[in-house]
Parts: C-alpha cells; structure tokens; sequence
C-alpha cells in the first residue's frame, strides 16, 4: 500500500516533521510505500529517507489545501491512502494533533479576565487566519465524512471536542496517544543532576518547577508566575522558564530574579539535563491537545501539574504521578498542588510509579496503532 503524507511548511524542531520521518521508517519496515506532500521549503536533505516527495505550491492552510486537492491524489495514483497531518478540506484519515482550532479560540477567550480583553479575544477570533483555519475544520469535520472519512485524536479530550463542535461520528475517531522515542527512557548518567543544578546556580534546598514551551500566552506562563509567588517563601520555590516568548506582557513577578530563571531555547538534547534538574514540571496551558513536554517530564520521572484543558491530564493519576487542575487561573489551586509536591520524600515515593506509567507511552506503539488504523481503512472515494 502507498500511504500519503500531507504536511504544510517546516520547521527543524518541529515535532511534527520528526513524527513524519519515524512513520516512514515504520510504513517501509512493514512494506508499505510512502509520498510526503509537503510545502517546497522542506530542505531536500531533511526530507524522511525513502519516501518519494511531492511539493505542493501554497503559502496559507487554504492555498495549501486547494493545491493538494487539485494533485487528486488517489485518481492520480500518487497514494492509495491520504493520511493529513495538517487541516485540508479532504482526506482520508486525519491526524489531529493540533487539536480543535475552536475549541482553542473558546479557551483562550476564557481566560481573558477583563471585558476589554475578553472583546480583544472575539475580535482576534475573526481575523483572516483563523476564519480560514475554522472554515478548514467545518469541511474536514463534516458529519458526512466527505471531508475526512477518520480521525485519529491524540486525547479523548480531543475526540470529545470535535464531535461537540462538528457532530462528526465518534465511530470514525481513533484515540491514539503521543509516545516517545527510546532515547528518553535510557537512563541519565551519575551526576547529571548535581552538574545541571549547579549550572542553574541552584543551591540543595531550592525547589526547582520546570515550565518548557513557547506561546507562552496558551501554555499560561503569567498563571504558573503567579502560582510561584503565592508559594510560601520556605519552599524556596524557583520557577524555570525553557522556551521563547514575550517578556513585556508578563506581570512584574517576572522580574524576581531571585525566584524566575528564563532560559531561552533549549535544544532537544539539553533539556533531558533540564528535566533532571527539576523537582517537578508545570504547565498551567489554557489548551493543549496532549504535551508532549509533560510526557518528556513523565519518563524523567518528574511529576506533572497541569490542567483538565490538556489532554496530558487523561493519563495523570491525581496525588500519585502529579496534580490537575480545573482551569489554568486557579492559581491557588496550582500553588497548593506545588506545596504538596515541595515534599522531597513524597517525590521519591512517586518515582517509580511516574517512569513506570510514561513506560506505556512509546512511539512505537503510537506508529504501530496509527498503521493499523490506516491499512484497515475502508477503500478510498473515487475521483480524489
């Protein structure tokens, strides 16, 4: 079987892009052809080794999708199956890994507490990007499957949202969870640690929170600041900031040298020295289909606090492996979440059970769940 591979520009870092090369390994492993149709600025080095290259001409979401639909993939013969991991009008399969635009644009306004922002939020909601990108989702999601004949959902939460919004058939979404590859299950040499916290000038008894990401408006950087300086003073808490954002919309606890470190970028292979570093990670995020940074935490055997609007949240066990909260703005409730895990001996405790529990979360099991879904499609509509 020849599958397709629909993904819209590129990035170096960009999760997606290394999602895309390890799935083409697992298809040519299981004797399945590949075709990549991605934006012309994928360097011909970078592009996944034996899959045949496709460019398909387009700037926006919707220029790239009408492109694609006019190659006509299947009456072309270009694949047999599409499987899109970015939103176009039709497909076969979609992968939702971005979540539901909507559902995003409902959270984000929700977490404006003022009137003035909260009409700042609608107003954004409307502007040309995202009309197109909920136009998009309206013709994937069609309740007729004449836009995507599946889904794969990274969470439940997902695979909720777009049945709510779209009446799209739950029968025809597949819940796959994100995993990781092996390296972040090998373990950390000796000494990782102590040489990571003495880098980040932090002494024995600081509490070390890691927060990791950028668009630090959704992944509610200002609530886990506020969280931090509610902690009471004995906990020596200190927040590290990994990842880009806009300081100047921070509020003033972000100036607290003595309790915020911002770090900048971190490259993937120096954020493993990161995750030891930390005694607990926290991303307070007003929406994310499933952190892959949490899970990251997970098989570095960190706990997790985070919110019931991140996908990560299905698969925490409450007071065991990390906390959940409600919304991202219960910064007391986050606070009190950090007290509880400022327990040194708690956290030890809970170890074992964190790395055993991220242990279930390997991409191999992601790929071999995602093939099996895709070689058991129903055949193709003809004409696409």
């Amino acid at each position: 079987m020849k599958i397709g591979l629909a993904r819209r520009g590129y990035s170096s870092t960009g999760g997606a892009e290394s999602y895309l090369r390890r799935f083409v390994a697992a298809l040519r492993a299981a004797g399945h052809e590949a075709v990549i149709f991605g934006s012309p600025e994928w360097p011909a080095g970078a592009r996944p080794e034996g899959a045949e290259f496709v460019p398909v001409a387009g700037g926006s979401p919707q220029a790239f999708s009408n492109a694609l639909r006019a190659l006509r993939p299947h009456a072309s013969g270009l694949c047999d199956v599409l499987f899109s991991l970015e939103r176009v009008a039709h497909c076969d399969c979609f992968r939702a890994g971005d979540g539901v635009h909507r559902a995003w644009l409902e959270h984000r306004a929700r977490g404006d507490n003022s009137l003035w922002k909260r009409v700042h939020a609608l107003a954004r909601a409307w502007n040309p990007k995202h009309r197109q990108l909920l136009a998009l989702e309206r013709a994937l999601f069609a309740p007729d499957g004449s836009g995507a004949r599946a889904v794969v959902a990274n969470s439940q939460m997902v695979a909720r949202e777009i049945v709510a919004h779209y009446q799209y058939p739950p029968a025809r979404i597949r819940t796959i969870y994100n995993g990781l590859s092996d390296e972040f299950f090998e373990p950390m040499a000796d000494g990782v640690r102590e040489q990571a916290r003495r880098e980040l000038a932090l002494d024995a008894q600081d509490y070390a929170v890691l927060f990791a990401g950028s668009g630090w408006e959704r992944k509610g950087l200002r609530f886990a600041l506020a969280a931090i300086a509610q902690l009471d003073p004995a906990h020596r808490g200190v927040l590290l900031i990994a990842g880009a954002g806009k300081r100047r919309a921070l509020p003033a606890m972000a100036n607290d040298e003595r309790h915020v470190r911002f770090l900048g970028p971190v490259p993937g292979g120096r954020m493993r020295a990161l995750y030891a570093a930390a005694d607990v990670f926290l991303l307070p995020t007003l929406y994310d289909p499933f952190s892959n940074a949490c899970l990251e935490a997970f098989a570095s055997g960190l706990p997790v606090v985070t919110t019931a609007q991140n996908g990560f949240a299905e698969i925490l066990l409450p007071a065991v492996t990390g906390e959940r909260v409600d919304f991202a703005w219960e910064t007391g409730a986050l606070t009190a979440s950090l007290a509880r895990w400022a327990d040194a001996e708690r956290r030890r405790a809970a170890r074992p059970k964190i790395l055993a529990r991220a242990a279930d979360f390997r991409m191999e099991t992601n790929l071999a769940e995602t093939l099996d879904f895709l070689t058991h499609l129903p055949p193709a509509r003809a004409g696409f």
